[in-house]
């Protein structure tokens, strides 16, 4: 049986419509995205059955697109639109976070930078540029590799903060171990860059340590 021959209270694009997305199980919201199912399957046993050989709903999206593909159920065209609902959850969270106040708005910069960096399997180091009244000018990744003294390099910093005309930034870099909890090269670099910050007069308000669904502020633990 199809979906389209359940009752209208069971599928789940009607459900969305009456009752909102938020009363949907992971599952029927995965079945709307991939919208048909395959022979003797519906979009709900197709997603039910992802989600079962994936383990979880994050481990579906950010699985690589061989994988993705291999799958029973999808390919090209359903790996294409599970990263665009991917990239509008970050895109939506970029735009409230460049929207009023950084400082105002932590929530939405938060979720942007822990669905910008969590997934990623190498380490970055990044900056969210503001002006004087604090609105973001700017997100911008400027490092990739381990972080630390050899890595991040103040001069550039500098010069990224000076070309964007900042009077103050964020600095965020991610842990792929998923552990958000700073390490002593974190605490060292944020001092360095500080240092090197102040002369030019741009103020480091903090640095944000992204890990598996976690991040840490280094002026919540005063260490800034």
């Amino acid at each position: 049986m199809s979906i389209r021959d359940w009752p209208k209270n069971e599928r789940p694009r009607e459900k969305l419509i009456e009752l909102g997305a938020g009363a949907l199980s992971e599952a029927e919201l995965l079945a709307i995205l991939l919208r048909t199912g395959t022979r003797g399957r519906s979009a709900l046993d197709v997603a039910r059955d992802l989600l079962v050989e994936f383990g979880s709903l994050r481990s579906l999206l950010t699985a690589d697109r061989e994988r993705i593909c291999r799958a029973q159920g999808l390919g090209a065209a359903r790996y294409s639109a599970l990263q665009a609902a991917l990239e509008l959850t970050r895109r939506h969270y970029q735009e409230l976070m460049m929207t009023g106040s950084a400082l105002s708005n932590p929530r939405a910069t938060r979720e942007f930078l822990r669905s910008k960096l969590r997934d990623l399997p190498h380490e970055v180091f990044c900056c969210v540029y503001l002006d004087n009244r604090h609105r973001v000018i700017a997100f911008k990744e400027l490092f990739r590799g381990t972080i630390d003294g050899a890595s991040v390099h103040p001069r550039e910093v500098v010069k990224e903060a000076l070309a964007h005309n900042a009077a103050a930034l964020i600095l965020v870099h991610n842990h792929p171990s998923g552990l958000a909890e700073p390490s002593q090269a974190d605490e060292l670099i944020t001092r360095r860059l500080k240092e090197a910050l102040g002369l030019v007069d741009i103020r480091v308000l903090d640095h944000l340590v992204v890990g598996d669904g976690v991040c840490e502020s280094f002026a919540e633990r005063g260490l800034l």
